[in-house]
């Protein structure tokens, strides 16, 4: 029985040496490796090697669609002022567009429209 015991944990002493030799060759590899990391597809097709620690890259957007205003004014790049109370955008030169203090401004009027916004009476 001690012959057998002896023999079972010298067999566990053993897989968990190769078990560790295994996690450090693999982690060197990946490392060398450089940034990338493979995953794996469904056969018959490749793995596909993918990024890894890279932050995506977006496209800067020229303007966004709408701001928050500036001491209850719209920026230049933004006159269209819309009460979110309301649901009602005001565009220049609309009857109550200058008393109007907005609580976002967009660049037109389509942008307000995409956001559930109505135009004002005139």
């Amino acid at each position: 029985m001690r012959k057998s015991m002896a023999g079972v944990l010298g067999l566990g002493v053993a897989t968990a040496a190769i078990v560790g030799i295994w996690r450090a060759y693999s982690a060197r590899t990946r490392s060398a490796a450089g940034d990338q990391d493979w995953d794996s597809a469904p056969f018959p097709f490749p793995p596909v090697p993918r990024p890894v620690n890279v932050r995506p890259i977006h496209a800067p957007r020229e303007t966004e669609p709408w701001t928050e205003p500036v001491d209850g004014m719209c920026p230049v790049s933004h006159p269209i002022k819309a009460k979110l109370t309301s649901g009602i955008y005001h565009m220049p030169g609309g009857m109550n567009y200058d008393r109007t203090r907005p609580d976002r401004c967009y660049v037109d009027a389509e942008a307000a429209d995409r956001d559930g916004l109505r135009a004002a009476k005139l």
